[in-house]
């Protein structure tokens, strides 16, 4: 049973849905505008969340990777220098298309989490020699509810539990351990909080 739900939760939360998701919300207060709204939001949901993931999809039924989560950490250099890639691309559709600074600045937080989580899984030497492995989970879901909490308010924080709830399940399905969910947890919530709130100025 705490399997299923870990399960359900690493799927229902997983980052490529919060990242389709925290766009149009973002969106939808830079705009209030449903057509505005959609067309701002598809742009960074595409860029940041459906491409990758479909390289991801793709690479995972070849066997370049185990899975669509991408657990082991040698497999992950390419479909994060693919969403790297494609993010920055829509960052530039947004800036020419004359965005909303709120939806320029939601993309370059996600980019620059991106490339923090990167450099960590990558650059930074530990166990003797070995990188480590950042949840990106995590990094997303704390990362979007620090975003909407400025969006929003801080009545948004309730829904803190949520980011814990992910963490443990990651660590439940041995996907992660408990340092590299924190870690992800903390990156997402200062790294990509922090890029958003200093962007918009708000």
């Amino acid at each position: 049973m705490t399997v299923r739900v870990a399960r359900v939760a690493t799927e229902v939360l997983a980052p490529w849905v919060l990242v389709l998701g925290l766009p149009l919300l973002v969106a939808w207060s830079a705009t209030r505008s449903v057509a505005e709204g959609l067309l701002w939001g598809a742009i960074v949901g595409v860029t940041g969340s459906v491409v990758p993931m479909a390289v991801i999809v793709r690479g995972a039924r070849q066997g370049k990777w185990d899975g669509h989560h991408v657990t082991n950490r040698e497999g992950r250099l390419v479909p994060m220098l693919v969403c790297v890639a494609s993010l920055g691309i829509g960052i530039a559709a947004l800036v020419f298309g004359g965005a909303p600074k709120a939806m320029v600045a939601l993309a370059l937080a996600m980019f620059l989490s991106l490339l923090a989580c990167l450099t960590v899984t990558f650059a930074l030497p530990v166990n003797g020699g070995r990188g480590w492995k950042v949840s990106f989970h995590a990094a997303v879901a704390a990362g979007a509810v620090a975003i909407l909490a400025i969006t929003y308010g801080p009545w948004v924080l309730l829904a803190a539990p949520l980011v814990a709830l992910v963490a443990w399940s990651r660590v439940v399905l041995g996907d992660h351990t408990k340092a590299q969910v924190t870690v992800g947890t903390v990156m997402g919530a200062l790294v990509g909080g922090a890029a958003f709130w200093l962007l918009t100025g708000m």
